[in-house]
């Protein structure tokens, strides 16, 4: 369940997905992780989004614009309580900063339960992302292009995915370095 959780922060949303493992394939495990998703209450969605933590643009982004991710984050973040989360899936990196920053600007005219649904859309979509990169990742002691056959397997909970000190944010959905999903 531990893999699970660094896909969605969510206790009730890892049980419900780990509950009926395992799963045939990865379709099936991707469509039981989003109606785990769909019915989340306010109290484990706030748990899932509370999880969620602001990333840093990529390094080379001119300081102009870490200014106003800096200045969006704020924003947002005392007007909704929780971090901004995204889904960056089908945006090239060059254009993810434009994306986050467009992204914050428009959702910071919602109301809160507007933008409470909205949050836990592009949470299920930075989960989905999630699985699929903790499942596709090398396995612990693989040499390039070698999987040792025990990991995910379509099993989450077979390795956890490994989170930096200082939550610097979630695997896939809060980096800007190879990740499609971002909580900024």
């Amino acid at each position: 369940m531990a893999a699970l959780l660094t896909c969605c922060g969510s206790r009730r949303w890892a049980q419900r997905v780990a509950a009926h493992r395992p799963y045939p394939d990865l379709d099936s495990l991707l469509a039981a992780s989003d109606e785990a998703g769909y019915d989340l209450p306010v109290p484990d969605l706030t748990e899932a989004l509370a999880a969620e933590s602001s990333a840093v643009p990529p390094h080379p982004a001119p300081p102009a614009a870490r200014t106003a991710l800096h200045a969006a984050h704020a924003a947002y973040e005392s007007s909704f309580g929780h971090a901004f989360v995204i889904s960056l899936d089908g945006h090239r990196p060059e254009e993810q900063l434009d994306h986050v920053l467009a992204g914050i600007r428009a959702r910071l005219s919602h109301d809160p339960d507007l933008e409470r649904s909205v949050s836990a859309d592009e949470l299920r979509r930075c989960a989905r992302g999630r699985i699929v990169r903790l499942l596709s990742a090398p396995e612990p002691g693989a040499l390039p292009g070698q999987s040792t056959g025990q990991g995910g397997g379509g099993r989450p909970g077979g390795r956890a995915a490994s989170r930096s000190a200082g939550r610097p944010g979630r695997p896939g959905c809060s980096g800007w370095s190879d990740s499609p999903s971002v909580a900024v």
